[in-house]
């Protein structure tokens, strides 16, 4: 039954108050989703989120006419977005509390015959409850199955439906009798809008953690690209200073006259390894030889190779000292 005028009314004045007070929302596909569904979801966001359902030829009207009232507004866009079983939810509020209400709010279906199916659709092996006459069943499907213990066994598992497949009566009809219900359907994210900007969902699996590990696996590139071009750039600046440490080392090991803080230890190992035997808490000559053997083979491998660069975060870098 048609809205009435008054009813119609009603509804574009709250989608335009809601297109004003909030900056953010959720495109919503609601495929599949029942009212008690969708009114449960509202009462989970209550206070944090507001959800509006409608015809898309009143939902793209009322974006129209918001356009026309509102010139060089970014929400016009969303008129696209009226396209199919569509909803939207409009927040303030964090974007990632709102997603994580909407996907949980999911409820498990059965196959229906000429569905779409949203995923794939694996049986796994095992017995099935069904008596032996029923086995023609099983092989129209190209099911293999065998008998024990006076019922079908399907003996591997069996990809029965592909995503994106529409179910047939048949595959509908073997869920039914495995009591298997393989659906989940729930409001679907399909776009998301933020203070002007429209993009896709997927957007918001970008974590901090991927955006770091993107940030640095850049700033490694761009230091990498400044040494290959010899110019110095504050990516690369730390393993240029450590480059120069490891170059003015080399030399001022070799030089008597002349010394500097830090380079006051290579020295000293270099002058006398077995100073330094002892400094590991060890007794005894059979104790502290293998130590300071190793002690000064470490000091003459540091003294050529050089400390390794750091990278910008304090980490090693075995790569930063050979550029």
């Amino acid at each position: 039954m048609p809205l009435s005028s008054e009813r119609k009314a009603e509804y574009f004045t709250r989608m335009k108050e809601l297109m004003t007070s909030y900056t953010r929302c959720f495109v919503v596909g609601i495929d599949n989703v029942g009212s008690k569904q969708i009114q449960e979801t509202r009462i989970a966001l209550r206070g944090n989120a507001e959800v509006l359902m409608g015809k898309n030829t009143m939902m793209r009207k009322c974006i129209r006419e918001y356009a026309e009232e509102h010139p060089d507004t970014p929400l016009a866009q969303l008129e696209e977005c009226c396209r199919g079983n569509v909803g939207f939810v409009f927040t303030n509020g964090d974007l990632g509390d709102v997603r994580e209400v909407l996907e949980s709010n999911v409820r498990p279906a059965p196959a229906r015959v000429g569905a779409v199916a949203p995923t794939d659709v694996i049986v796994p092996s095992g017995p099935t409850g069904c008596d032996p006459g029923q086995t023609a069943f099983f092989q129209t499907l190209q099911i293999s199955t065998k008998i024990t213990r006076g019922q079908i066994e399907m003996t591997n598992d069996t990809h029965l439906i592909k995503v994106g497949e529409k179910v047939t009566a048949s595959q509908a009809a073997l869920l039914q009798k495995l009591n298997i219900e393989p659906f989940t359907y729930g409001l679907v994210l399909k776009s998301v809008y933020d203070s002007g900007s429209l993009f896709d969902a997927k957007v918001l699996d970008i974590t901090d953690d991927v955006l770091m590990t993107k940030f640095v696996a850049a700033l490694n590139t761009i230091s990498k690209l400044s040494f290959a071009l010899n110019m110095p750039t504050e990516a690369s600046a730390t393993h240029s200073i450590a480059n120069a440490f490891k170059a003015i080392l080399a030399v001022t090991v070799e030089l008597e006259t002349y010394t500097f803080d830090k380079a006051e230890i290579y020295k000293a190992y270099l002058a006398d390894p077995s100073a330094f035997a002892g400094s590991g808490g060890g007794g005894g000559d059979g104790g502290g030889s293998a130590p300071a053997a190793a002690k000064a083979a470490v000091v003459e491998e540091e003294v050529e190779e050089a400390p390794p660069a750091v990278d910008m975060f304090g980490g090693g870098d075995g790569d930063g000292g050979d550029y």
